[in-house]
């Protein structure tokens, strides 16, 4: 039986992706899984929220999600869940179309919801959950 308060936790942290905007890191590893923070969509150079509409800001929040993803020792291709958060759920068409890119192959389980607000005046967020390519 696997006692989780033994499990090695690894925080995952690469500048391919925004900077924690609070107490929290990008991502944590425990065994084989990887447990993204819910990602908006900030330019990882600068941490600002990008210009444009829901659909450049769903891409933006792929890239960042697919970086951290990376420096974690996995990808999109190994994600089983997502949870996204809009703040309009009139919006769902145009990020469904964006995220459905990002999956060409086997879409992970999804929850869709509507936020009244998000960090920094976001329009989305996004986090994962996925399995590494190897183990720690």
């Amino acid at each position: 039986m696997c006692n989780i308060h033994t499990m090695k936790k690894i925080p995952i942290s690469t500048d391919k992706a925004p900077a924690a905007i609070g107490p929290y890191t990008q991502a944590i590893r425990v065994g084989n899984f990887i447990f993204t923070s819910g990602q908006i969509p900030l330019d990882p150079s600068t941490n600002k929220l990008i210009e444009g509409d829901i659909t450049q800001q769903t891409k933006r929040v792929m890239e960042n999600l697919k970086a951290v993803l990376e420096a974690s020792g996995s990808s999109l291709k190994n994600v089983i869940k997502t949870t996204i958060f809009l703040t309009d759920l009139k919006n769902f068409e145009h990020v469904n179309k964006i995220y459905g890119e990002y999956f060409p192959d086997g879409k992970p389980a999804r929850s869709t919801v509507q936020v009244s607000a998000l960090p920094k005046g976001a329009g989305i967020e996004i986090e994962m959950v996925a399995v590494a390519e190897e183990s720690v």
